[in-house]
């Protein structure tokens, strides 16, 4: 539900199963947190499928996982293979998780996305918390792959396992955006804000969700707000250049979109912003065939400005 971009972004931080999992499954242990940027470019050197020496059990479970995922990051064909090879030997539930991460790296987002929820009906025994998180990847996974509505389903059956969750809320809200259902968006985003008023992200989806329904009044209040908390949030103010310029302020467009021009000058939002500087220069030239701003479609996912 981006404000910003039509590039979907980068899944957020990947929840990893607890160091020492036995082959059977996931355990009731703490989860560590995994490196958001699972996508990276693949490195040419390969890697060895499997440790040269087996240590304890418990051990080799948790190294060989993060072993896997580590490659995720940089080769994910090889995560692949070392995932494949585990899954047959045992490897259970962190076994596919990282298989499942793996095809996301490789682009297969429909089949990362439908590995993510078989794998989250297979836990049982896990707790809710970890079931949750494999959900949400999998919906974020079926945005990356173009289809909004799975997404939806997959963060209210995460919601349902976590209630009121605020992560949980703004993904299941980018959703509903993707798939334009705005009012949908709105009503997750106010249960998201009520809990953290200044989350800038949230902020900025509920902007664009107010502009996409032509709400543009609290459209320019959501968005302010979130620049009062990140001055410098590309993300932000690119939707304000878009709010002002459905309300006519072409000036204060334009000065919005020079500063994302300046934050973010080799990247999408940067050309985003100079393609409708352009518009607005065309338009001011009576062009016939620019004479209007293009205003980014709100159902786009920005890069997150994860400020809370």
């Amino acid at each position: 539900m981006s404000p910003t971009r039509l590039a979907p972004i980068i899944v957020p931080v990947f929840a990893l199963f607890a160091a020492g999992l036995h082959a059977a499954g996931a355990t009731e242990q703490k989860m560590n947190l995994g490196d958001p940027s699972l996508w990276l470019p693949p490195v040419q050197q390969q890697q060895t499928l499997l440790p040269p020496r087996a240590p304890e059990p418990r051990d080799a479970d948790a190294a060989t996982y993060d072993r896997c995922l580590g490659l995720a990051k940089t080769d994910p064909t090889a995560a692949h293979n070392l995932a494949e090879s585990w899954v047959i030997h045992g490897g259970a539930h962190p076994a596919e998780h990282c298989l499942a991460v793996s095809l996301i790296g490789l682009k297969q987002y429909k089949e990362g996305a439908a590995r993510l929820e078989k794998l989250q009906q297979a836990m049982i025994h896990a707790p809710a918390t970890l079931r949750a998180d494999v959900l949400d990847q999998a919906a974020q996974a079926w945005l990356l792959a173009g289809d909004p509505g799975r997404a939806y389903t997959a963060d209210g059956q995460a919601l349902a396992l976590r209630p009121n969750d605020n992560d949980l809320l703004v993904d299941r809200a980018e959703a509903a955006g993707a798939a334009g259902w705005y009012d949908k968006a709105i009503v997750d985003l106010d249960k998201a804000l009520k809990a953290a008023p200044t989350r800038v992200d949230a902020l900025i989806f509920r902007a664009s969700a107010h502009r996409a329904l032509g709400r543009l009044d609290p459209a320019f209040i959501d968005i302010n707000k979130a620049l009062d908390k990140s001055p410098d949030s590309v993300p932000a103010l690119l939707e304000r250049g878009y709010i002002n310029a459905m309300r006519g302020d072409a000036t204060a467009a334009r000065r919005d979109w020079q500063r994302v021009a300046a934050l973010d000058p080799n990247g999408g939002d940067g050309d985003a912003a100079k393609n409708n500087i352009a518009r607005l220069e065309a338009a001011a030239k009576n062009d016939p065939d620019a004479a209007a701003v293009r205003t980014a479609p709100a159902a786009d996912k920005p890069k997150p400005d994860k400020a809370k």
